[in-house]
């Protein structure tokens, strides 16, 4: 024999207007320490109660940046600059930016006459085996974009001018790198 369980239905909570008060003082006491313990140390730095600085949340702001090479202090700020490669009549350079794994650089060039074949390429920091890869190769008069270092190493142009005239590129940059020339 099966035994039927017998139906209940829900019960409806009721709220008095006391217990709404005592919950929603509760809650804003609640939201208002979280901000002041906790989130205004981590995100903000800010500490008014000095417990997030006992509980390490401020530790990631009072970091500094500490280097033995004074190249690579200029490589954290974003410099604007604008350069004049003269590509020699039938023959090609170089222009390599020094980065590290993730800078950015955005850039701009164009010529002054005709399009150059070019190859926007990077090699690998210490690699003594040739190897490159190139981001873009094209014949073309003027070019604007930006990208990422996906390695440290040295990234940028080879043009190659077949045309019996020099021919002058002016390139513009804008980003983080170490130094920057002819390779």
């Amino acid at each position: 024999m099966q035994k039927v369980m017998p139906k209940t239905t829900p019960q409806a909570i009721t709220l008095t207007n006391t217990a709404l008060l005592k919950y929603t003082l509760f809650s804003v006491i609640f939201a208002a320490s979280a901000l002041l313990i906790v989130i205004l140390p981590a995100e903000y730095n800010i500490d008014p109660t000095g417990i997030g600085q006992k509980l390490g949340l401020t530790v990631f702001h009072d970091a500094e940046i500490v280097s033995s090479d004074p190249l690579s202090l200029q490589a954290s700020a974003a410099v604007t600059e604008t350069i004049a490669v003269i590509v020699p009549a039938g023959k090609g350079v170089e222009y390599k930016f020094i980065m590290e794994q993730y800078q950015k650089l955005t850039y701009e060039w164009d010529t002054d006459s005709q399009a150059l074949y070019f190859d926007l390429h990077g090699e690998p920091k210490g690699d003594t085996t040739g190897y490159f890869e190139s981001y873009a190769i094209a014949t073309l008069d003027e070019m604007k974009g930006s990208f990422t270092a996906p390695f440290a190493g040295s990234h940028g142009w080879y043009w190659k001018n077949e045309t019996d005239t020099p021919i002058t590129v002016q390139l513009t940059v804008k980003g983080e790198y170490v130094q920057h020339g002819l390779k």
